[in-house]
């Protein structure tokens, strides 16, 4: 008999950074920043939580986001976690905790308007929905490679009133870079 290795929550899709100016090709989180990234959920713990931090119509988004992903979770497979608080925990906050080392990492103290994230393997949208919820100025592009998740995530955009998102439905190693680009 084969026993598995115990599984560990690992996040689902990579987040990438891509400069305010097209003339740039796309460039990645640096190794630095991706370890502030990767320790950001251990930290999250110790932190004040960036939830409280949101306004109230932010809040109501985020409701309203995670009332619709255990909707469309109950006919198909999003997220293996089934209870808002849960989610809440496990889903959102770990999105938020990624926002100080970003802000750290890429944004200048006087502003950070314009910066464009790709959410790459967005699946339910996580972290990339939280994100673009809590900084609207920020442009998120969510790329899925499978259809009927490119369904919720333009059905969530719409009901949650997110105008910063683009969705692309489409496989990153098929040049989908060029339209992300553009």
């Amino acid at each position: 008999m084969v026993s598995k290795a115990p599984q560990h929550h690992r996040p689902t899709s990579l987040l990438f950074l891509l400069p305010f100016s097209t003339s740039h090709p796309f460039w990645t989180l640096q190794t630095q920043n991706t370890r502030q990234l990767l320790h950001s959920r251990k930290e999250s713990s110790h932190q004040s939580s960036n939830f409280e931090t949101l306004t109230p119509v932010q809040k109501q988004q985020i409701s309203l986001y995670v009332e619709t992903l255990l909707q469309w979770n109950q006919r198909m497979n999003l997220t293996a976690v089934r209870d808002v608080d849960e989610v809440m925990c496990r889903h959102v906050k770990d999105s938020l905790a990624i926002l100080p080392p970003i802000n750290n990492s890429y944004c200048d103290a006087a502003s950070s308007d314009g910066l464009r994230l790709v959410d790459v393997g967005s699946g339910a949208g996580l972290p990339g929905l939280i994100l673009a919820i809590a900084c609207p100025d920020w442009k998120i592009t969510l790329l899925e490679s499978m259809q009927k998740r490119c369904r919720f995530l333009e059905h969530a955009v719409d009901l949650v009133g997110l105008t910063n998102v683009q969705i692309l439905c489409g496989r990153a190693e098929d040049r989908v870079w060029a339209k992300l680009l553009t």
